[in-house]
């Protein structure tokens, strides 16, 4: 008996090792990079909480300030009379910027859709690393503080850096198809860790000098690579000559099943695979979808729903991690900086692994669920660590693995496959959108969550803190129940048609 083609398993990396050329290497570096750049600024503000916390309070142990400094000035320079009230403000500070990126997501993806990929990711990167300069830099050099001020720049910034994410993947998903999609994007999303890693690793060695000197090295990194994208970056394969993705599907069949994306529903009739959202132009060239048809594809609203529970947990540890191992158990700010590196080196891991699971299996959501099962139990087990280096580096690592690799794969893999079903024929035109209604509903839960970690911290403690990331980790799997549920009942039904097959 025949195994019907849609239920055969091709090799995960098929199609990807036939198909890859010097270009996509180079596409994947200038991404991978940049994004890399975006997030490394991003951590700069988490690193140097406190010593920006010293800053903003009187403290004659604050050595950033001139020591002969007339004490009216020195007391004017000043925003808050407590510490608590400089903590709550800086998380104040993480859901303005939480929300105005969460809003940019939402229009740096249609805009993604319709102008040049490559001129809104330059624009966004030299940008922000412009207002970065401001925010930490110049304000410190011309001893400028004002709470609305910062507000205001962090706002913009929160704008700015929005272009980042689905200029990316949609970029990405120009040029990486379905086959090997799951370990590909798992390895690439590691571009925001290892920018957690270059932040915290630039942060911890111009420290010493002053806060200001870590945000003026970020941004002016972060700069300089939004200069290289302008020159450097191949938004799409017809730029150098190349077919687009899907334009062979019908050659042969097996590059057709390879380049189906995992997302689109195998038990659909022949004549609904038909319908589209987009017309088909005389020309071949696709036009961007709306907001609202975007958020009506199968999967788009679950797992940004989702993802707004499980992005809150992943920045709650991005935001307060160094924050939490140096209030917590005491340790300095430069050692906390550094050991907060081992949650990234467990998301790297995780994302990377899970994905290439996913591509062997050829379902994402199982892989989500059992992944955040386990997410529940380390983060009951990292809330009871003891006050010992090697012993909290591990299970920080561990926690990182099974939470920072699902946000990985929501964020990248599964949003490039929601962006290529086939209800849009696999336009690129769509991918920008969809990445940034799942990263902007995500960004909401995570602006949200930021105040209400600085909010149950001060009045709970840090142990409720934990409970909360526990609830918002069950809802994750809570939303995706349904789809879990179905792709389960696939691998049941293909592995009865393979068993009767031999």
């Amino acid at each position: 008996m025949a195994v019907p083609g849609s239920l055969q398993r091709q090799p995960a990396n098929r199609g990807l090792v036939s198909h890859c050329t010097h270009h996509h290497i180079v596409v994947f570096l200038l991404t991978f990079f940049s994004y890399s750049l975006l997030h490394a600024s991003r951590k700069t503000f988490s690193n140097v909480k406190v010593s920006i916390s010293n800053q903003w309070t009187p403290s004659c142990r604050n050595s950033t300030a001139p020591e002969l400094q007339p004490y009216e000035l020195w007391n004017s320079s000043h925003l808050f009379p407590k510490a608590e009230e400089a903590t709550l403000f800086l998380g104040t500070l993480d859901t303005i910027f939480l929300f105005s990126y969460a809003v940019g997501l939402f229009v740096s993806g249609i805009v993604g859709d319709r102008l040049n990929l490559r001129w809104v990711l330059s624009f966004g990167m030299c940008s922000s690393a412009l207002v970065v300069f401001s925010f930490g830099t110049l304000t410190e050099w011309l001893h400028f503080y004002n709470k609305w001020f910062y507000c205001c720049l962090w706002v913009v910034n929160g704008l700015l850096q929005s272009t980042g994410w689905p200029c990316v993947v949609a970029v990405m998903g120009n040029w990486f198809g379905k086959a090997g999609r799951g370990f590909v994007f798992g390895l690439w999303s590691a571009c925001a860790s290892v920018g957690n890693i270059l932040g915290a690793f630039l942060a911890s060695c111009v420290l010493k000098y002053g806060y200001e000197y870590a945000f003026l090295v970020t941004a002016s990194v972060q700069f300089a690579g939004g200069v290289i994208v302008f020159f450097g970056l191949l938004t799409s394969p017809r730029e150098v000559g190349l077919p687009e993705l899907g334009a062979d599907e019908d050659e042969v069949s097996v590059e057709e099943d390879a380049n189906r994306p995992l997302m689109g529903s195998d038990d659909v009739d022949d004549d609904d695979r038909n319908y589209s959202i987009q017309a088909a132009d005389s020309d071949n060239e696709p036009k961007a979808i709306g907001f609202f048809q975007a958020c009506c594809l199968p999967g788009v609203v679950l797992y940004s729903l989702a993802y707004a529970c499980l992005k809150l947990v992943n920045y709650s540890f991005f935001f307060w991690l160094p924050f939490y191992l140096s209030n917590n158990f005491g340790w300095k700010e430069a050692e906390a900086d550094q050991l907060s590196i081992w949650y990234d080196v467990g998301g790297i891991i995780g994302g990377t692994i899970q994905g290439l699971i996913s591509d062997v299996l050829q379902k994402r959501a199982p892989v989500l669920a059992v992944s955040l099962l386990f997410a529940v139990g380390s983060l009951f087990g990292y809330s009871r660590s003891p006050n010992s280096k090697p012993i909290n580096a591990v299970i920080m690592a561990i926690t990182g693995f099974f939470i920072g690799g699902p946000s990985n794969m929501i964020s990248s893999a599964i949003s490039a496959d929601l962006g290529r079903q086939d209800l849009v024929k696999g336009s690129s035109e769509a991918l920008a959108t969809v990445t940034g209604i799942v990263d902007g509903t995500g960004s909401i839960g995570a602006a949200v969550g930021q105040y209400l970690v600085s909010l149950i911290q001060e009045n709970l403690g840090w142990m409720w803190v934990f409970y909360f990331f526990i609830l918002m980790t069950s809802s994750t799997i809570l939303f995706i129940s349904p789809l879990i549920v179905r792709e389960v009942r696939m691998l049941l039904h293909e592995r009865r048609l393979r068993m009767l097959a031999e």
